[in-house]
């Protein structure tokens, strides 16, 4: 799929701040109901990722008009970037969590203590700033 940018309206941000709280939500229940959370680690970490990218989405709605959507992850916080008044910080969260997608989704270790800790804030970071808008 080519990276693009697309418009959206009010309800494509109220749809993705669903989306985004709904993936932190569900993070948050692995956190409190895994036995070992170390075992569900990796899928704690993907629902953040996923709540990051769909909170980005929404800042750069209300920001900027539009969001990107794609492959190119890359364009995605450079959007984010753009955001005012914090959007350097922003950007930096999702690129972090980002970072950790492939890791959590696809390497066979799985994702260190530091990581799930790393993921939940940036992840929480990202939530929080697109309620505040």
């Amino acid at each position: 799929m080519a990276t693009r940018l697309r418009p959206c309206t009010e309800a494509t941000a109220n749809g993705r701040l669903r989306k985004a709280e709904q993936f932190l939500r569900n993070a948050e229940k692995i956190r409190e109901l895994a036995d070992n959370e170390s075992e569900d680690g990796d899928a704690f970490v993907s629902l953040c990722v996923l709540a990051g990218i769909a909170a980005s989405d929404v800042l750069c709605c209300k920001a900027l008009g539009h969001f990107v959507q794609g492959d190119e992850h890359r364009q995605a916080v450079d959007e984010l970037k753009k955001v005012m008044p914090d959007g350097k910080r922003l950007g930096a969260d999702l690129n972090v969590l980002l970072q950790m997608k492939a890791r959590a989704e696809y390497a066979a270790p799985p994702v260190s203590a530091d990581d799930r800790k790393r993921a939940w804030r940036k992840a929480e970071s990202l939530v929080e700033a697109a309620r505040s808008r």
